[in-house]
C-alpha cells in the first residue's frame, strides 16, 4: 500500500512539475529522513490506511478561556479602511531588549524571514503567490479565496537562504512554484511524507519526524508537535492524503537562544511539552487566526488557536516575547470575519487576560531584532 502511494503520488508530482514549467523529473532529490531515539511518531488507522498521522492530544476538546461577548470592540491602536478590514497597526509596541540576537521579518499569513546572531538566514512557510496548482485554476473559475499581493524577497535576499522550513503541505503553507524560485541552494527541512510533495530538480530534503533536530550552520532546528492535520491531492475513489505527511512547528536554538514557529495548531497540552523539552522560549511567532466558523465552530478550533488561546498557550511556552500572524492584508481570510479581525480580538483579550507575556505586532513587511 505505502508503495502504491509512493508511485501514485510521483506520478502526481512530476506531472505537476511538468505543468508547472518546473525543471520537473530529470535530476533526483536528496532526501534524509531525521529520526531520534527521543523522537515521536505518532501513527494511526484512517480511511483504510495504516500509516497516517494523528495528533498527540487527538481527544483534546477543554479549552481553559473563551470570549463570547463583545470579542471584537473598537481599537484605536488598528488604523482601517473599512469595518475591520484593509487595517494598519499603528499603537505603540513593548520595549522589548531580549539580545536574543533574532532579526524577523513578517511577509504576510505564516511566511517569516528568520536571521540568527550569527548570519544564518531561514525562510519559515514562504508562499509568495496565490494557492498552488491546480487549486489556483479552480479559483479562476470561481470567486474563490485569493489574498492580495504579498511581500516579496529580492533575488539577492534568495541566494542568502540557507534553509527554508515548512510547517506542513497546505497550500497556504507551501508552494511548488516558490520552491523553483528559491532554488537548490538552501537545506529544506521539512516534516514525514513531505519530500513526496517536491519536484524532482536536485532538492536537499531533511524529512524530520517529531522531536528530530537539524544544524543549520550554528543554528540547531527542532522540529515539534503541532495540533493540526494535512492534505493536498484529493481524488474521489481513487486516492486521499489526508494525514498522509506529518504537521508541526519549529524551535530554532542559536547560542542558548530561542525562537519558536507554532506552524498551524490547534491549542493542547502540546505547548507545556514543548516547554518542558526547550525551557523558556525566548521568541514566539503565534498563530491568532483563522478560528472563526457558523458553520463548523468546534472543528475550526481544533487546529487553529483563538487569540486567547494563544494567549495561554504564550504563558504555557514561558516566551519572552510573541509576534502574531496569520491576519492581515496578504493573507488569504480562511475563517476569519475580515482581514484584522482576530487582531482586534487580540488585543481586546490581552487587557481581560492581563497577560504579562509581551507581544510584538507587526504590519506585512516589517521587521523586528529581539
Amino acid at each position: 500500500m505505502k508503495k502504491t502511494r509512493a508511485k501514485f503520488v510521483g506520478y502526481i508530482t512530476c506531472f505537476i512539475a511538468v505543468g508547472s514549467g518546473l525543471a520537473g523529473c530529470a535530476s533526483r532529490n536528496q532526501v534524509d529522513r531525521i529520526e531520534h531515539e527521543l523522537s515521536i511518531v505518532n501513527y494511526t488507522y484512517v480511511k483504510g490506511y495504516e500509516d497516517r498521522f494523528s495528533n498527540i492530544y487527538d481527544s483534546f476538546k477543554d479549552y481553559p478561556v473563551t470570549c463570547t461577548d463583545n470579542c471584537y470592540p473598537p481599537s484605536a491602536d488598528i488604523a482601517c479602511e473599512d469595518d475591520m478590514q484593509n487595517c494598519q497597526f499603528v499603537g505603540n509596541n513593548p520595549n522589548v531588549d531580549l539580545n536574543a540576537g533574532f532579526s524577523i521579518r513578517w511577509l504576510g499569513h505564516a511566511s517569516f524571514v528568520i536571521t540568527t546572531k550569527d548570519g544564518e538566514q531561514v525562510l519559515v512557510d514562504p508562499v509568495f503567490n496565490q494557492f498552488d496548482w491546480p487549486v489556483n485554476w479552480a479559483f479562476r473559475l470561481t470567486e474563490g479565496i485569493n489574498r492580495n499581493a504579498p511581500v516579496q524577497l529580492t533575488p539577492s535576499e534568495l541566494t542568502h537562504t540557507d534553509a527554508v522550513l515548512y510547517s506542513h503541505i497546505h497550500y497556504d503553507h507551501f508552494n511548488k512554484s516558490d520552491i523553483n524560485t528559491i532554488g537548490v541552494s538552501p537545506t529544506y527541512l521539512v516534516p514525514l511524507g513531505f519530500p513526496q510533495h517536491f519536484p524532482n530538480g536536485g532538492y536537499t530534503i531533511k524529512e524530520m519526524a517529531w522531536y528530530s533536530s537539524q544544524t543549520i550552520g550554528n543554528t540547531v532546528a527542532h522540529f515539534v508537535p503541532a495540533h493540526h492535520f494535512s492534505n493536498r491531492i484529493y481524488v474521489p475513489y481513487l486516492y486521499d492524503d489526508t494525514d498522509a505527511s506529518l504537521w508541526g512547528g519549529w524551535v530554532l536554538e542559536n547560542q542558548g537562544r530561542t525562537l519558536y514557529f507554532a506552524g498551524d495548531t490547534g491549542y493542547s497540552p502540546h505547548f507545556k511539552d514543548i516547554n518542558m523539552r526547550y525551557g523558556d522560549i525566548d521568541v514566539c511567532l503565534l498563530p491568532i487566526a483563522s478560528y472563526f466558523s457558523e458553520s463548523f465552530p468546534k472543528w475550526y478550533r481544533k487546529v487553529h488557536t483563538t487569540p486567547e488561546d494563544a494567549i495561554i498557550a504564550a504563558q504555557e511556552l514561558g516566551c519572552k516575547v510573541v509576534v502574531p500572524w496569520g491576519y492581515g492584508n496578504a493573507s488569504w481570510r480562511m475563517g476569519d470575519k475580515t482581514s484584522h479581525s482576530a487582531l482586534f480580538r487580540l488585543l481586546h483579550m490581552k487587557e481581560e487576560l492581563q497577560t504579562p507575556v509581551p507581544w510584538y505586532v507587526l504590519n506585512e513587511g516589517e521587521a523586528v531584532r529581539f
